[in-house]
């Protein structure tokens, strides 16, 4: 049976809208392909359409949906219609380790020394945006990329500063919220960072942020809940999986420390209407197994949720190490 095509937002804020006081949404749960890497694009689709998500983090990779293909158009109205058929939402995340480089994890990022590899990058986050809004996806998903060697913070901070502002252009174009995450060890670590670059660029509308639950336990001073709800009125993305404090490891729910109810009743309150993702690309090697026993852990957590009363104090957490010592981020831009 087909289902109603996924589609592009309304516009660009729409992604998460305030529920009315005391109340909260459903939320749709989707799976990152970065998890499925050992299937083909066709079969993980109908793997997490089979087991009951809502949608897919697409990660543009050479195994799934290569960017770099001349015929890159075509395939991607293919996966529309496939989407379609499932009724599968889907995100375009950018987080492929050796896509452009196959020497260099996640090189060349967006703060490189030379400006033509700074322009590889921009490349392929305004190939994503396009994907995206042919895909109907909701946010495209991106990444500061770690401070180069020999550069300064403030030469850092310019250079993402410029080398967003053409794919932010091709996202208001499109409609498409650009969803910077911070990560553990990159130039834009924490949501402090989200603010400093929002700043620096003039608020524009296009910019988003993409919240992963896993990096607020492991480097934020607030819990995971309470990131939720201060980040509220940027959220475009929302990853999830389980940590520890103060390692940057993506772990199985369950394995971690995350107390998960709060934190998807403050998600569900701030009237998020994007797709929540499941983030275990370390897991890949057993990927329909996770996948198969990640959403009846989330749907419980969510049911726990909406029957607990709401709290709203802050809760603060231990301190973490600093967000860019590499005893806290192991899994990092080098080995993420």
């Amino acid at each position: 049976m087909s289902h109603a095509a996924p589609q592009a937002p309304a516009g660009l804020a729409t992604a998460t809208s305030p529920a009315e006081p005391g109340t909260r949404t459903s939320l749709r749960f989707g799976y990152g392909t970065n998890g499925l890497a050992d299937l083909r694009l066709d079969d993980a689709l109908a793997l997490l359409a089979d087991l009951g998500y809502d949608g897919v983090g697409l990660t543009l990779d050479h195994m799934h949906l290569d960017p770099l293909t001349p015929d890159l158009a075509a395939r991607t109205r293919r996966v529309a219609r496939r989407l379609d058929a499932l009724g599968l939402g889907v995100t375009v995340e950018t987080g492929a380790r050796y896509v452009l480089d196959p020497r260099r994890k996640h090189g060349p990022s967006l703060l490189d020394p030379g400006p033509d590899d700074r322009a590889r990058r921009v490349d392929l986050l305004v190939r994503a945006v396009r994907v995206a809004a042919d895909l109907g996806a909701h946010a495209v998903h991106c990444f500061s990329g770690i401070v180069p060697e020999g550069t300064d913070t403030d030469t850092a901070w310019k250079r993402l500063a410029e080398t967003l502002t053409p794919v932010l252009d091709a996202a208001a174009t499109a409609d498409i919220p650009l969803a910077v995450e911070p990560e553990p060890g990159h130039l834009l670590a924490t949501l402090a960072d989200f603010h400093h670059l929002r700043r620096a660029l003039g608020d524009p509308e296009p910019l988003g942020l993409t919240l992963d639950i896993g990096h607020c336990q492991c480097l934020e001073p607030l819990s995971p809940a309470d990131c939720v709800r201060e980040a509220a009125p940027w959220l475009r993305h929302v990853q999830i999986e389980d940590m520890r404090r103060g390692v940057h490891e993506h772990l199985p729910f369950g394995d971690g420390e995350i107390d998960f109810p709060p934190v998807l009743a403050a998600l569900a309150a701030t009237g998020y209407q994007g797709l929540t993702v499941v983030e275990l690309p370390r897991h890949s090697h057993a990927g329909p197994h996770f996948a198969a026993r990640s959403l009846p852990f989330l749907r419980h957590a969510e049911r726990v949720a909406a029957a607990a009363p709401p709290s709203s104090a802050p809760a603060l957490q231990q301190a973490a190490p600093p967000h860019g010592a590499p005893s806290a981020t192991p899994e990092g831009s080098s080995t993420r």
